[in-house]
């Protein structure tokens, strides 16, 4: 009999997680008005930035309201995107690798396996706790509000003047509507700007007089570790401008980004 037990618990334990890879996610397939896509931005810069590291990794939760809340579901498919592929680009005539790693471009809805959701929900219990985290909802992420103490707001819009700069993209059905935003990055050496923009466009405007973001408070911050901020009246080609100065030391630099239309 004890032979027996010994061969079925680990019998069990293998089919839970082979159930849990390939099902798992369907367990959170549910009504909600909101869908929910998670991705990753990997930007290499090459020689011609200052930066001692080359490496930033932008982690992004972006949900958003369905247009139509009986629409089916739409589940990640990594067989029908071309999602993995690296992009040569520049900016401030400087170039760089961008990987987007499971991007939908606002077509599909991130279901995460059962062992991720646990995990993220632990992990934002200790947050929380720590007050690190200001939400005790673990679907949403409200960070406090923390200056970069290393230098002040002046010497910060000078370092990013030939900063880098990342575009991220609001997804919305409503021609106006309104974005709770929470970003903070784990580079204790230095501090990012973050602004509301119409387009994409002032990503390209950023360093001349036709810059131009929501200067409504709330819209934007400076020289921050960690922010969140609430943007009201915006447009569907609305998107988050995140800057960080060309200054980063030898590690990779990790950035977290939340996006939730309310």
């Amino acid at each position: 009999m004890k032979k027996l037990f010994y061969f079925l618990i680990p019998t069990i334990t293998f089919f839970l997680i082979l159930f849990n890879a390939f099902f798992g996610h369907l367990i959170f397939l549910s009504d909600s008005q909101h869908v929910i896509n998670k991705y990753s931005v990997y930007v290499h810069l090459l020689s011609e930035w200052n930066s001692e590291s080359k490496n930033i990794i932008f982690e992004v939760t972006n949900s958003w309201y369905k247009s139509d809340k009986h629409n089916v579901n739409h589940i990640f498919n990594t067989e029908s995107k071309d999602y993995n592929e690296n992009q040569l680009q520049k900016i401030n005539r400087k170039s760089y690798v961008e990987l987007k790693h499971e991007f939908s471009d606002c077509q599909e809805e991130w279901q995460p396996m059962l062992y991720r959701k646990a995990v993220d929900n632990i992990r934002h219990e200790i947050e929380y706790v720590q007050g690190n985290q200001l939400s005790q909802n673990p679907d949403v992420s409200v960070y406090p509000d923390i200056e970069n103490k290393n230098y002040d707001n002046f010497k910060q819009q000078s370092k990013i003047k030939n900063g880098y700069l990342q575009f991220f993209p609001i997804c919305t059905s409503k021609n106006i509507t309104s974005y709770d935003y929470s970003i903070k990055t784990d580079n204790p050496d230095l501090g990012f700007d973050v602004y509301f923009v119409s387009s994409p466009m002032q990503r390209e405007y950023f360093t001349n007089s036709s810059f131009d973001y929501y200067g409504e408070s709330g819209c934007f911050g400076q020289n921050k570790q960690s922010y969140s901020g609430t943007c009201k009246n915006i447009t569907k080609d609305s998107g988050l401008l995140v800057i960080l100065p060309d200054e980063l030391v030898p590690w990779t630099s990790k950035v977290i980004v939340n996006l939730y239309e309310n």
